[in-house]
């Protein structure tokens, strides 16, 4: 079986007086880190994502407001993750497809396990259904 996404929960450093610290260790996250980007005022009737990575594993953060995260594996497990905490992140496996709805005040942070590669993606879904299919024999 596939590896799973799950949350990743980074220790925060601080208090409601001065407010907090989250710096991941290389012990939380579990891959080097060659790329970072993030995405913002992401109006909330877009549906982004909608594609799956090859290789690459990928951690989401929402730093603020709310990211609905919708995965599913190669073996059609499908799973709703909310996403509204600076230091509770996602981590989504190599070949999991996945989707991200935003508040509109959502920025989401994503640190990639490799660097941008078009070819590294699969952005149609019945590719990727036919992929499934073809892990089960």
């Amino acid at each position: 079986m596939n590896a799973q996404p799950k949350k990743i929960h980074l220790n925060k450093h601080g208090t409601p007086v001065i407010g907090y610290l989250t710096a991941p260790t290389a012990r939380e996250i579990p891959f080097h880190t060659a790329r970072v980007f993030w995405t913002y005022f992401t109006p909330e009737r877009i549906t982004r994502g909608r594609h799956a990575h090859t290789r690459t594993s990928i951690v989401l953060f929402a730093l603020t407001g709310k990211i609905i995260v919708t995965t599913e594996t190669t073996s059609g497990i499908k799973k709703t993750f909310i996403l509204d905490k600076p230091n509770v992140g996602l981590l989504i496996p190599p070949m999991v497809w996945h989707t991200q709805r935003y508040s509109h005040t959502a920025i989401q942070l994503a640190l990639a396990s490799h660097p941008y590669r078009e070819r590294g993606y699969i952005r149609d879904y019945k590719i990727f259904k036919a992929y499934r299919k073809n892990t089960k024999r």
